[in-house]
């Protein structure tokens, strides 16, 4: 069985994928399991850039074949922002922070212009080739008081309006059927059991 690393260090984001590729016949590894690795820089202009960028970077320097995303919150009254700096938006890149600065961003803002969506976009690389890729999307708006225990980032305040609840008020099973990487895993999966089974390893 191919061993195959998923390039996060984001223990959440690692779940959910390993979730919904559960049934994936990989050895899954992880960032975690090569702690001396020199971080990817993340300085492109989009979501598929970065991810391209981070999974090469990886897999070169372990010579396995990488599963990475790149993801963030879209918001609209905010032309786009945080955008690719999602995890980076703060000055401490703390989900705390993070999310103290976007509702301070959409102060006085009215309900009806804080669209927002999640985007993922995810590549899987061997070294020196990008493989496959996919993307994801889901739609909602921002609310001020954050609402659920589940997910991580921005969920508590990302409001999925047809079903009046947060991302971070859904169970695991529930977010990862609709999420915008739950989406992108599904999209990618034919084709990432279609590459390990004609990998011979």
């Amino acid at each position: 069985m191919r061993r195959v690393l998923i390039a996060t260090g984001n223990s959440g984001k690692l779940r959910e994928i390993q979730a919904v590729f559960a049934e994936v016949a990989a050895n899954w590894c992880a960032l975690m399991d090569f702690p001396a690795l020199p971080e990817a820089v993340e300085d492109e202009d989009s979501f598929a850039a970065n991810a391209a960028k981070k999974a090469l970077h990886f897999a070169k320097l372990t010579g396995l074949w990488t599963l990475a995303d790149d993801s963030g919150l879209v918001v609209d009254a905010l032309g786009g922002e945080p955008g690719v700096r999602s995890a980076r938006y703060s000055p401490s890149g703390a989900d705390a922070d993070n999310n103290r600065k976007l509702i301070a961003a959409l102060a006085g803002v009215p309900d009806e212009q804080r669209s927002a969506r999640f985007v993922c976009c995810l590549a899987f690389a061997e070294p020196g080739r990008v493989l496959a890729t996919a993307n994801g999307v889901i739609s909602g708006r921002i609310i001020d008081i954050p609402r659920g225990a589940n997910g991580f980032g921005y969920d508590p305040h990302f409001l999925v309006p047809e079903l009046g609840r947060t991302t971070a008020e859904l169970d695991p099973a529930h977010k990862n059927r609709i999420s915008h990487r739950g989406k992108a895993l599904r999209a990618l999966q034919p084709r990432l059991q279609a590459l390990l089974g004609s990998s011979g390893t």
